[in-house]
Formats: structure tokens, sequence, C-alpha cells
């Protein structure tokens, strides 16, 4: 249990007073247990009367008796969801937050009893702590998928995945798309992973650190890539602007033509501009020349 203390906080110092025999520490959860079964429940007249005194006086007393008549219902509804894996005694302990919520809110006018009213706060609480702690990464957030997570396990059959049918009759069943449905029973059926591996694991390759990191965010590959394009737009740009009309087009016409680099042929090229290959050649060379000493200031 989380902090032991906070059970018996809730026990008065003269527990003779109010007839409850419930005195001790209780530092064992079975132990716990077995004292608050033999707690006396309220009958619907005392209920009333001391919820009475509790909003009319802030009757402290008054509403001690209530909770403590009441923990039996604390440790009946936590005992159906210890299939999370979570300790019962900290169910217990948030449930019983949950308890005192519902007694301080707790209007006896409405003609409720206290137990119909307060399932709700319990099961609050608890709902809150399992969402919290059941997983290092909280799988449940939005309202459908709160729903999903405690009606998945009771709707499934086996431990086989959901067929489509079934998928659908619990989408149906509960309003949910059902592509709600199939993600939220990937994150049950999932585990939690360490992002790296242990310190005294030499294989460490295997972490999902090792092919989820990306050295793309690095600073000096993000001005890389900056300057790679400024220099693909405003210095091939200003490059070709210094050129000739002839010595542009054949710089064009050779290397920026196509993505895959298959330009025309030096052939192609004399033919077009009725000189010969090796003239294309030499006023390819220079043109290159001219627009590597312009793309300098951008490199």
């Amino acid at each position: 249990m989380k902090n032991p203390s906070l059970q018996t906080a809730l026990i008065p110092a003269d527990s003779g007073v109010l007839a409850l025999g419930f005195s001790g520490t209780l530092g064992n959860i079975d132990a716990y247990i077995s004292a608050v079964n033999r707690l006396p429940m309220l009958t619907h007249d005392e209920e009333i009367s001391l919820a009475q005194k509790l909003r009319e006086n802030n009757d402290l007393a008054a509403a001690q008796k209530l909770v403590l008549s009441h923990l039996r219902l604390v440790v009946s509804i936590a005992r159906g969801y210890l299939g999370y894996g979570l300790p019962h005694a900290d169910l217990i302990q948030e449930g019983n937050i949950g308890l005192m919520k519902a007694v301080k809110r707790f209007d006896p006018d409405q003609g409720v009893r206290l137990v119909s009213y307060a399932m709700h706060w319990i099961k609050a609480e608890m709902h809150e702590y399992i969402l919290k702690n059941w997983r290092l990464v909280k799988v449940a957030t939005t309202k459908a998928q709160r729903k999903l997570f405690f009606n998945l396990r009771s709707h499934k059959i086996g431990l086989d995945a959901m067929t489509p049918a079934q998928v659908d009759d619990l989408a149906k069943t509960l309003n949910v798309k059902r592509e709600e449905v199939i993600e939220m029973e990937t994150r049950l059926t999932g585990r939690d992973i360490a992002l790296e591996a242990p310190m005294d694991d030499d294989d460490d390759k295997f972490a999902p650190i090792a092919y989820l990191s990306s050295d793309m965010q690095e600073p000096t590959k993000v001005l890389e890539a900056q300057q790679y394009d400024r220099l693909q737009s405003e210095g091939l740009e200003s490059a070709l602007g210094k050129l000739d009309d002839r010595s542009r087009r054949i710089v064009e016409s050779r290397w920026l033509a196509n993505d895959d680099g298959s330009g025309a042929t030096l052939h192609e090229l004399a033919k077009e501009f009725g000189v010969s290959a090796e003239r294309i050649r030499q006023i390819e060379a220079v043109a290159l020349k001219k627009m590597k000493t312009s793309l300098v200031a951008y490199a």
C-alpha cells in the first residue's frame, strides 16, 4: 500500500464513541479487509441523519461514520480491477479517496442511498489510477478510448485477436468507431519497450533508439540541408543567369533536362549548333567553370 497511514487516518481517536469497533494499526491488507468487513452498516435513517449533520454542521464525526460504513464497498469494487496487475491495496486507497469525495458531495434530500451515489466516485478514482499506472505510456486519453479500455477485455473471447464481426459488434455496443476498437486492441496487446538498451547489454543495435533516431535533426545536418536548398534554387539560377544563351542551353540540355542525368549528348548539341562535338565540350567546360565560381558564395 502506498501509504498505510491513510487508512488508519480514517479511524477516530475514540472509536468507542462511534461504536465502530475499528481501532489499531492495520499494516496488512488482509487484516484491513477483514476489519472493514466487520464494520456495522448504517440503516437508511441513520445515513440520512449523518448526512444532514455533515451538511448543516460540518460534523466530521458524522462524515467518518459514513465513510467507515462504506469501506467494504470500496474493497468489493477494487476486487473487480485486480486483473490489471496493480496492487490491491493501492486500488483500495484510490477508491477510498473517491468515497470521501462522494460523502462530501452527498445530498440526503435526493432520495438516493449513499452506496449508489458513491459507486461512481469510487470507480472514477480507480479508473484514473489504472490509466496512469497500467503502462509507462498512457494508453487511453479520449472518452472513447477510456470506455474501450475498461470494456474491451471483457468482450474478447480467448487470447486471439478480435474478428471483424466482433469488432463491429463492440463498436456498435459502445457507440464508437470500429477503427478505435482496432487501435485500442493493438495498444492493449502490445507492451512497453525501453527506448534505449540496458547498460549491461553489449548488443544494443536492436534497441528502438538505434533505428528510430534520425541525424537529420542535428544542427549541422539542418544547416547542410538549408544550404543545399539555397544552392539548388537561388545559387543555380544566379549562376545560369551569368552565362550566354548558347552556354546556358548546353548546360541545361546536358545536366538539367532530366533528373536521372540522361541529358543531350555532345553530338546532338553539335548538330543543333552546327559545330563539332569537341567545341561543344569546350563551351561546356568553360560554362561549368564559370558557374562553379558563382556558386562559391552559396556553398
